[in-house]
């Protein structure tokens, strides 16, 4: 790494989203089956900041709580996180920061907000879809329990992304 000077930007920033993300689930209000949490305005950060490598980090910390230690919601770690009603979310970190970060390599402010709702909106969609199929629920209920909730503090995070990530170099 010595000399490469982007590989050790890419290291520092998946290391500080790494931090952030984790930050982030344990800045949680509880709700049923799944709580609120700060995880997707980080994960939707990296992607404005890191653009398509924001995959990185979002791999890294879903596999670092995989392991055991306690970076997902309220201090959880391990497999069953993932075999959970939250896993469909965790998933779709992965997607969505792949999204944003697609988005963002481009200059133009309406693709880089339609990939934020696209990528608020795959979130929710692989969290729908994991409720669904973890807890046994029809659409209508997994929608109203892992969606609707959801939406408001969805568009608030992505206009802070989008606020923040307008004014960084």
């Amino acid at each position: 790494m010595f000399g490469d000077i982007e590989r050790s930007r890419v290291l520092a920033y998946s290391a500080v989203f790494i931090g952030l993300i984790a930050l982030g689930s344990w800045i949680s209000i509880p709700c049923i089956p799944v709580p609120f949490t700060l995880q997707t305005l980080f994960v939707l950060l990296a992607g404005a900041v890191m653009k398509r490598k924001a995959i990185l980090p979002v791999a890294a910390y879903i596999v670092l709580g995989t392991l055991g230690l306690p970076v997902f919601h309220n201090g959880l770690s391990g497999p069953g996180v993932l075999l959970g009603p939250t896993g469909g979310y965790l998933a779709g970190f992965l997607v969505s920061a792949l999204i944003v970060g697609l988005a963002y390599e481009s200059p133009s402010r309406p693709v880089r907000i339609a990939g934020l709702a696209l990528a608020t909106a795959v979130t929710l969609l692989f969290g729908m879809t994991w409720v669904m199929i973890s807890a046994g629920m029809e659409i209508i209920p997994a929608f109203i329990a892992g969606v609707i909730p959801f939406i408001p503090g969805g568009i608030l995070k992505a206009g802070a992304v989008y606020i923040i990530a307008e004014r960084l170099p």
